[in-house]
């Protein structure tokens, strides 16, 4: 059996699967999207040679090896040392003096790198603020917490010894003030080392590290369902000091909270944790919210469960814009009218062919922007194949923040198909009848005017018999 045979992820089998792994390993992925997660599942099933989800249990049961293969299939570690060079540049530049300085100089800081795989990422931060502080007051002050549910490739992150090639990105002064070579590879200081906590932890189950003042989670929550993913930013809103930061990865967003968090860079994915208590948007009950889950929060988080489920699951196709031209929300329709995918998110929203195809929409969003209202654009045609159109509704919505400066732009994609076709339906019918009805009153007209001919043809013999008579 090919691994496109296997059965898909809609087969019970696989959610047996999950709930089997979580019970004897421990990893929970059944808050993981279905659709990647059984496509890396399958692609292991084929791999062991499985036929399907139930013969590769079996599979798991007989040989406790193959549940490291599996997992390291699900995960894909990959990571790098400065991942993403303009990010943190941007976070070494321009948030780490404003975080630096709004710090107690005696206390200490509080750092979190989440999902960090083989360290390189924790690693990262380490440097970047032994560059801000100088490597000994870094040593002193500085504790970086590293985190993920892969044991393997956290005993790699403990050892920190890496390669020539790891280390590539690197400036070779870095390297050389950060590492020490052994042998073929490089290890990580051990002066920095020491203030570096390598740690098992399942951001979806797990309590979080608390009291944070910068919490890295890089291209992790890419890979979890909207629910999880709104469970997982609770404890990280949760685990930051008022006014501290957030730095997501490229590929992620946070959707509508900009009541919890505000956006120091939405290219870069850096927010700021707005004051305030920590009010969960779901009820996490991991988390130890006693003292501060009363009902009136509960019902907060509610709504705002309700908000986010009903944009994800409308039934009209939509495309969130931020002030910068950058796509950061894409709802369920969006992805399958326009096969639109979260590695989109982030992206120029101009590259995209949905903002020139069936309709140049980048005009229309500098024309909403610019008279500050809703711009809508009815009857778009888009051909989905030579016998088939499909007909759109088109509505953007310029978005204005508290401060009333712009927060971006959505639009709304309505497939209004089967009305435009019964509209065009009912016109045509229409227009017929209206010819129908100008043929038959020109056939009416013909035949009154027959009928009027013939009557004075009647008639002029009996005036010609008359005037005979008279004469």
């Amino acid at each position: 059996m090919t691994e496109q045979q296997i059965p898909d992820e809609n087969d019970s089998a696989l959610e047996d699967l999950l709930i089997f792994i979580r019970d004897a390993r421990g990893f929970d992925f059944t808050g993981y999207k279905r659709s990647s997660l059984a496509r890396r599942i399958r692609k292991r099933i084929h791999e062991a040679g499985a036929v399907d989800y139930v013969d590769y249990r079996d599979r798991l049961e007989s040989n406790t090896e193959e549940f490291g293969h599996l997992f390291n299939t699900i995960l894909i570690n990959v990571t790098g040392f400065f991942r993403d060079t303009d990010a943190w540049t941007f976070l070494q530049r321009e948030v780490m003096p404003d975080l630096l300085t709004d710090i107690d100089p005696a206390r200490e800081i509080r750092v979190w790198s989440a999902g960090c795989a083989s360290g390189e990422e924790t690693y990262s931060l380490a440097i970047a603020f032994s560059e801000a502080l100088g490597i000994e007051e870094c040593a002193k002050r500085v504790k970086i917490y590293g985190t993920d549910v892969d044991d393997e490739a956290l005993r790699d992150a403990r050892i920190g010894l890496y390669s020539a090639k790891a280390l590539e990105a690197l400036p070779a002064e870095l390297r050389d003030k950060y590492f020490e070579q052994n042998g073929t590879q490089f290890a990580f200081r051990p002066d920095l080392r020491r203030r570096v906590i390598f740690g098992r932890h399942d951001i979806t189950r797990d309590a979080p590290i608390s009291r944070l003042d910068l919490l890295v989670c890089r291209n992790t929550l890419m890979y979890f369902n909207v629910e999880t993913q709104a469970q997982v930013i609770d404890r990280f809103h949760f685990a930051l000091r008022e006014h501290e930061y957030l730095f997501l990865g490229k590929a992620e967003m946070l959707l509508s909270d900009g009541e919890r968090f505000e956006v120091v860079s939405m290219r870069q994915r850096i927010f700021r944790r707005r004051p305030g208590p920590a009010v969960p948007r779901y009820q996490s009950l991991p988390i130890r919210l006693d003292t501060i889950t009363t009902p009136e929060m509960r019902e907060v988080g509610r709504k705002r469960q309700l908000r986010d489920l009903a944009l994800e699951a409308a039934p009209f196709a939509a495309i969130g814009v931020d002030s910068e031209g950058n796509v950061v929300l894409v709802n369920a329709q969006m992805r399958n009218m326009f096969g639109i995918t979260s590695r989109d998110l982030g992206r120029p929203f101009h590259d995209l062919e949905i903002s020139y195809r069936p309709v140049e929409l980048r005009s229309l969003i500098e024309r909403a922007y610019a008279e500050h209202r809703v711009v809508r654009v009815n009857a778009v045609e888009r051909q989905m194949s030579p016998s088939e159109t499909q007909y759109l509704d088109i509505h953007i919505q310029p978005l204005w923040a508290s401060d009333g400066l712009s927060a971006g732009v959505a639009l709304m994609f309505i497939d209004t198909s089967v009305t435009t076709r019964l509209q065009m339906e009912v016109k045509r019918n229409r227009e017929e009848l209206d010819t129908a009805h100008e043929e038959l009153q020109s056939t009416n007209e013909e035949l009154q005017s027959s009928i009027e001919e013939l009557e004075n043809q009647r008639r002029t013999p009996v005036r010609q018999r008359r005037a005979r008579d008279d004469e």
